[in-house]
């Protein structure tokens, strides 16, 4: 019985960017680096599929920051509460 084949992601990402070139067809793709041109071709789909998601994550990033201030923010409010309270508290 045989094992299967697993593949980094650098090496699929390779595979599907020479695909989407188009100056070699799946099938000569396929024999170039031994995979069934199926296989090429779910790659390449489901890269298209996702790819919108990469500039996704910028956007998430820009609300990380926007929450991570807010949060310094409110830190900074509860330090100068808790610095008012002790002076209260000393008189």
């Amino acid at each position: 019985m045989k094992k299967r084949k697993k593949y980094t992601s650098g090496f699929k990402t390779k595979v599907v960017l020479e695909a989407l070139q188009e100056r070699e067809s799946i099938q000569e793709l396929g024999r170039k680096y031994d995979l069934h041109p199926t296989q090429i071709s779910t790659w390449k789909s489901q890269f298209l599929s996702n790819a919108s998601n990469i500039f996704e994550k910028g956007i998430e990033k820009n609300d990380d920051e926007k929450e991570k201030a807010e949060l310094f923010k409110k830190v900074g409010q509860l330090q100068m509460e808790v610095d008012f309270l002790k002076k209260v508290l000393r008189k």
